[in-house]
């Protein structure tokens, strides 16, 4: 668990969450994940918390616009978060734009006690102080306080254009500038497709996207500082290494459509055993009977199939994974529901350590929601008193909070750009 803020500095926060389901159900799954959320917030006390959330205001957006504004007001005007008097909240509320929407929401909170914070304004191309609770939303794209994209319809698979792409923040706290990056990255459209090759060429995918991003935030527009990219990654194991390993001895049955010949189904079998069905594969399904290998020893078994953030280990840098993996998931609401953490789950992936949601059977996702950054951060946070901590995710349901406790290092350690005062 990250450390209390005990050791002298500034306590930062970074959350983030998938939290598009929170709006199928605002009464139960919504309350209960903003519960989950000051809890985390009264455990660590931070100075400075940002939070990212993906597909923001659910699958419909205009239907849940109601729901959202609930949600923005309840986040700014809790007792929960009353010591927090700054506050900036950016939403792509921009639905009816399908070259723009990204479903992004960036929100950040600044404690009383903090001085003298600043904000980038990437037009006029310096800081400026941050002062009240301010909300944008609509158009982003001219908004100066920030960088907002969506990835280019060439990058996304199936030729769906859908919300997929980053928001990108820079800020000056306790003397040390970094940018803060939102962050949505495509999922495996089919998991028939996804372990046909090593890697999946959904991976591929998501490969150049990041690789965009990162080359985005890095260019020779702006001053270059540390970095931290935080928000929905949609990293899966390897498909097919996986598949291949827990069914080594199991013999393949193939189920086509019968008006399309199209395989639409993969049953593996044991070879001996009464020739037991081992796993089921559809295109958003994968079923494997025996749970405990997601379960046992936290899962640690399958972190060789976490592959996807390796590509970039000259880049970015992940602290070490200690918690058990959870499976993204369908929710299925019904009336004998009594929570919204409670409800019948299926799931689409196999196994996630950076998953948003509860555990099922519906594809391989490792961890899907995630928090890394550029190393040279770490090397700055290992010279003070406690370093930088991990949390364990706090919420097993829609919308869980990976998040990561960091203190910056002193003025004395660090040099800040010249800022607007």
């Amino acid at each position: 668990m990250a450390g209390k803020a005990a050791a002298p500095g500034t306590a930062v926060l970074l959350v983030t969450a998938n939290v598009g389901s929170l709006f199928d159900d605002p009464e139960n799954l919504q309350k209960n994940w903003l519960r989950e959320f000051y809890q985390v917030v009264h455990t660590h006390k931070p100075h400075f918390m940002a939070l990212h959330c993906q597909e923001f205001g659910g699958k419909n957006y205009e239907a849940s616009m109601s729901h959202v504004d609930k949600f923005v007001k309840e986040l700014l005007s809790s007792d929960a978060m009353k010591e927090y008097n700054r506050a900036r909240v950016y939403l792509d509320e921009n639905f009816k734009s399908q070259e723009h929407f990204t479903a992004l929401g960036s929100f950040y909170f600044l404690h009383e006690s903090l001085k003298n914070i600043y904000q980038f304004d990437f037009k006029a191309k310096k800081y400026k102080k941050v002062t009240g609770k301010e909300i944008y939303s609509d158009t982003l794209e001219s908004t100066p306080m920030l960088e907002k994209e969506k990835f280019p319809q060439d990058y996304f698979p199936e030729c769906k254009w859908s919300r997929k792409g980053f928001v990108r923040t820079r800020w000056c706290v306790a003397d040390c500038a970094f940018d803060l990056v939102n962050i949505h990255l495509f999922h495996d459209a089919s998991n028939l497709v996804a372990w046909e090759t090593s890697p999946s060429v959904y991976s591929g995918i998501r490969h150049k996207a990041l690789g965009y991003v990162l080359d985005r935030i890095i260019d020779q527009r702006f001053e270059k500082v540390s970095y931290f990219v935080f928000g929905d990654f949609n990293f899966r194991l390897d498909s097919k290494s996986v598949v291949e390993t827990l069914c080594t001895k199991a013999t393949m049955q193939t189920v086509r459509a019968a008006d399309t010949n199209e395989v639409v189904k993969l049953i593996f079998r044991e070879s001996d055993n009464d020739r037991k069905v081992m796993l089921q594969l559809e295109k958003k399904l994968f079923h494997y009977f025996n749970q405990e290998v997601f379960r046992d020893n936290n899962g640690t078994a399958l972190l060789e199939f976490d592959k996807e953030l390796s590509v970039f280990k000259d880049r970015l840098y992940e602290l070490d994974i200690s918690f058990p993996p959870s499976r993204r998931a369908r929710r299925r609401l019904s009336p004998t529901t009594t929570s919204g953490l409670t409800s019948a789950w299926e799931t689409t992936s196999p196994c996630s350590w950076r998953s948003a949601s509860r555990p099922g059977q519906v594809n391989l996702t490792p961890m899907c929601t995630s928090v890394v950054s550029c190393s040279d951060v770490w090397e700055a946070m290992a010279a003070t008193p406690e370093g930088p901590s991990r949390d364990l995710p706090v919420a097993r349901g829609a919308g869980d909070v990976p998040s990561i406790e960091i203190r910056p290092p002193t003025a004395a350690s660090t040099t800040r750009p010249s800022a607007t005062r």
